[in-house]
């Protein structure tokens, strides 16, 4: 098969992929009619205390947006622990993970049942070596990109459960 032959079966199968999509009943999360319509812009996430949570609910109203007229109110507890894991001879340490987990649940303020609960865990590095403003970028770095990783995931979970709750 020539590469132009190849090219026209790529084309042809990117064409035909959305007529298969919906015919199986595919239908997008956050579209008209998906299961979690009913998620955006209607879910009050708590007011964050920490750079950490600051992150999360960033992050999460980026995914949900900004409340409206919430709905769902989204509780959360973030614990988070550095470990170093590059150390060389001389006991210095040149790399870290930072390991974290959310605890959340999701509300609903008129009846106050929980509709959803669930703990979400993840990991970065960085690397310490260079200097002291260098390291502590990279550190804050870590946190954010972990913040955002634990939110994708609690979204995640979200859209999964929520053909179940969401109006």
């Amino acid at each position: 098969m020539s590469s132009r032959e190849t090219n026209r079966l790529d084309r042809r199968s990117l064409i035909l992929m959305p007529l298969a999509l919906a015919a199986c009943g595919f239908t997008p999360a956050f579209g008209p009619g998906g299961p979690a319509e009913g998620l955006m812009g209607r879910v009050r996430v708590d007011d964050p205390s920490s750079k950490d949570a600051f992150d999360l609910v960033e992050r999460l109203e980026e995914r949900l947006g900004r409340p409206q007229a919430a709905a769902y109110d989204l509780g959360y507890s973030i614990t988070t622990q550095p470990v170093g894991v590059g150390i060389t001879p001389e006991s210095a340490i040149t790399r870290y993970n930072l390991t974290g987990a959310v605890e959340w649940k999701l509300t609903d303020r008129a009846t106050a049942a929980v509709l959803a609960s669930g703990r979400v865990e993840s990991f970065t590095s960085w690397a310490a070596t260079g200097s002291t403003v260098a390291g502590l970028a990279a550190e804050e770095d870590a946190h954010r990109r972990l913040m955002h990783l634990l939110a994708d995931q609690i979204v995640q979970r979200l859209i999964a459960a929520s053909a179940g709750f969401a109006r």
